[in-house]
């Protein structure tokens, strides 16, 4: 059991969460029953059972200047469980991704959230000694030398299987950045070969409360036949079916620890890193809160250039780093996708790519509690 509640980041405790919650009813929060009054909780393990695979755990954020500047990424073939439960739309499974790990951390898809300081150039060895299929890193932002840039068309360097490789990657572009497979890159993001790339300026001060955040658009068809099944896939003819928010799709987005709900303080400064992992356009709306975007693709934004907005529109692999006030009425509000079908699980409606401001002060009510229980979490 993991100390992190909401999204990956600086949140609050689960100490903190849990006396926060403490007038909601044990019924209401424990997971027990579906929106429709049936069985809510399935077998989430069944497909990793099958397959002999690790089902995927929620991305960590690594901090390579505690150990030593240096990073080690491998591939791990797992099954994804974007929201195991039958509520609101579910389940919503891929049965097959190649997650990336730590050397000794879970898979989790989106993978690792690689954090150093501006001036701390890193190594990040790609470890593919038990992989099947040759892979590359490429980090978006960071001024790599030549055989750094990780596109093995252009450097002539693969990491094969049964091989390693080490990319030193320096940290001269502060920002919010994007890391990914730039092998058959078409194929690898897709199966879920990316993660974020943090470097703090010099003399970076921390936000009350401070969340990175990728969304992502999937063709389920791919994942599938990866594992297997007898489906038919063209990157030429991809039509997305799956949408999530840090690999989860709502209701699940919302769990506390397996999700990446924005818990907030009243007062709070909230500085969301907000990364598009997708090959699609993503126009990201923030319910009741102007915001301010102050980095984009790791660029400073001048505050005489910034502007209050409640909705950011991200092309793929775009980076925006956006700051606003938990001043609101302390209750729950929506972040989502406002191509409102990217909301969906299949024909359910709210599903996808949606996630929440949520206010301690809320987190006692009741319909907070339902809302867990949508999301399957069990006290």
């Amino acid at each position: 059991m993991t100390d992190q509640i909401g999204a990956p980041g600086l949140g609050i405790s689960r100490r903190d969460f849990v006396a926060a919650t403490a007038g909601v009813g044990t019924a209401a929060i424990a997971g027990c029953t579906a929106p429709d009054g049936g069985e809510s909780v399935t077998d989430t393990t069944t497909a990793a059972k099958q397959s002999g695979l690790p089902t995927t755990s929620p991305p960590e954020v690594v901090d390579a200047t505690e150990q030593g500047n240096q990073v080690t990424l491998k591939s791990v073939p797992a099954v994804h469980d974007v929201h195991p439960l039958d509520s609101m739309g579910g389940p919503v499974k891929l049965p097959r991704v190649w997650a990336f790990a730590t050397e000794d951390g879970d898979p989790s898809v989106p993978g690792p959230i690689v954090r150093t300081e501006e001036g701390q150039d890193i190594e990040v060895t790609l470890d593919n000694t038990d992989g099947k299929r040759p892979h590359t890193l490429h980090f978006h932002g960071s001024q790599t030398a030549w055989e750094d840039d990780g596109v093995p068309t252009t450097t002539g360097i693969r990491v094969g299987p049964g091989e390693k490789h080490t990319y030193t990657i320096p940290a001269n572009v502060p920002g919010t950045h994007l890391y990914h497979c730039h092998y058959q890159t078409q194929r690898h993001i897709d199966m879920g070969m990316y993660g974020i790339f943090r470097i703090d300026p010099k003399g970076y001060e921390p936000a009350d409360k401070e969340y990175f955040m990728t969304v992502k658009d999937w063709d389920s068809r791919l994942n599938r036949s990866m594992a297997g099944e007898d489906v038919d896939y063209s990157p030429r003819t991809r039509n997305p079916d799956v949408f999530t928010v840090n690999g989860k799709s709502a209701p699940r987005t919302l769990h506390p620890e397996d999700g990446s709900p924005i818990i907030v303080e009243q007062g709070d400064t909230v500085r969301l890193h907000l990364v598009n992992g997708g090959y699609m356009n993503h126009p990201l709306h923030i319910h009741n809160h102007r915001f301010r975007m102050v980095e984009k693709d790791g660029g400073q934004i001048p505050a005489a250039a910034q502007h209050t907005m409640d909705i950011t529109d991200m092309a793929p692999a775009e980076r925006h780093t956006i700051e606003f006030q938990a001043d609101a009425d302390p209750g729950i509000y929506l972040m989502h996708c406002h191509k409102v079908n990217h909301v969906m699980n299949g024909t359910f409606y709210p599903g996808g790519m949606l996630s929440g401001i949520v206010y301690k002060d809320a987190m006692d009510s009741d319909i907070f509690g339902k809302l867990m229980d949508f999301a399957g979490y069990d006290a």
